[in-house]
């Protein structure tokens, strides 16, 4: 089987994640280069991966003819710009969500993946790979569940991480652009409709300082969708159990639930504490397995030809929801998608 050579711009925690994967759990996939703006993390992740070209420049990597895909998992704002380093040097694509951090650079997202047919582009909605969504949508499809009345989505993030979590919180772009698009992807794939209408509230229960970026520690919307499915979501980030995503589908004729509990194995602990189950204490651990998924997935789509998805109109449609509830959270009004 002939492996797609990828180059990886970005290897902080989520883009040191992607390159192991690259390098030793996706089996279509060879990990040939790397580029940080860091050049001493580059060239450390380089070592220890076996990799023998390293970059600090971008567009190098994206010129080096042994590269033929791009992983990008740099910062928001840089997305589109790296997007078209790598499209039009001829390089298929693969970008960390969020898409772009406005409307406006989607669009140009949009634009620079048009002008290249040719080349495949996804985006790293990773959810949409995780074992159990991925049942749970066949089951939606087969009718399982009759037609879908409601789909309600929890995101926490553990109070643990909070440090960090707080120092990149003035340029995340807020709680529905960083953290809620990851359901705002998963209501859209689940229902296969737009929002019409949406009503977004939230506040600073645990870490006032949210109040200074415009934006909630713990946020919350409520939608319905244009074929009249509901859809309710929460986003907190001081989640004392640990990493927890929830998603619950309810139909006319059945129920589903995803990670209702999350923990990350079947081991009960009893103890003077009673019994209890022990939870996931970070993200990358929760959706290690998707994350391989996702890249097996863009391997395959490369190697036969077909449409990746999630595509760039999937990561401008969420932007736009994103936005939308960060204004009805403002303003705290009752809006529609415009």
């Amino acid at each position: 089987m002939k492996k797609l050579k990828i180059g990886i711009i970005g290897v902080g925690r989520l883009g040191y994640e992607h390159a192991c994967n690259i390098a030793n759990r996706v089996p279509g996939s060879e990990l040939v280069a790397i580029s940080d703006a860091n050049f001493d993390r580059a060239k450390q992740v380089a070592e220890e991966l076996g990799v023998t070209a390293v970059y600090s420049d971008p567009k190098a990597l994206c010129e080096d003819p042994n590269v033929e895909a791009v992983a990008i998992v740099t910062n928001t704002a840089s997305h589109v710009d790296m997007i078209k380093l790598a499209m039009d040097a001829g390089k298929h694509v693969f970008c960390e969500k969020p898409l772009a951090e406005t409307i406006e650079k989607c669009k140009q997202a949009e634009e620079i993946v048009a002008a290249h047919p040719d080349l495949i582009f996804m985006l790293g909605f990773m959810r949409r790979y995780d074992h159990s969504y991925q049942i749970a949508k066949k089951k939606m499809e087969n009718g399982d569940i009759g037609d879908v009345i409601l789909v309600r989505c929890y995101s926490q993030d553990p109070i643990s991480i909070i440090e960090g979590t707080l120092e990149y919180a003035p340029r995340s772009g807020g709680q529905f652009i960083d953290m809620s698009i990851h359901d705002f992807d998963l209501i859209r794939w689940l229902t296969g409709s737009e929002p019409k209408k949406l009503w977004a509230i939230g506040g600073c229960y645990e870490f006032k300082q949210y109040k200074d970026w415009d934006d909630g520690d713990n946020v919350s919307g409520l939608m319905q969708m244009e074929n009249e499915t509901m859809a309710f979501f929460f986003a907190g980030r001081a989640a004392a159990h640990g990493s927890a995503v929830e998603t619950e589908i309810i139909g006319t004729r059945g129920t589903l639930r995803i990670a209702s509990v999350p923990t990350d194995s079947l081991v009960e602990v009893m103890s003077e504490h009673g019994v209890c189950r022990e939870c996931y204490q970070d993200f990358i651990s929760r959706w290690h397995d998707a994350y391989v998924t996702e890249m097996e997935e863009f391997c395959d789509c490369v190697a036969t030809g077909r449409k990746a998805t999630p595509g760039v109109i999937d990561g401008t449609q969420s932007t736009k929801i994103a936005f939308r509830c960060k204004e009805s959270f403002l303003k705290n009004e009752l809006l529609t998608l415009e």
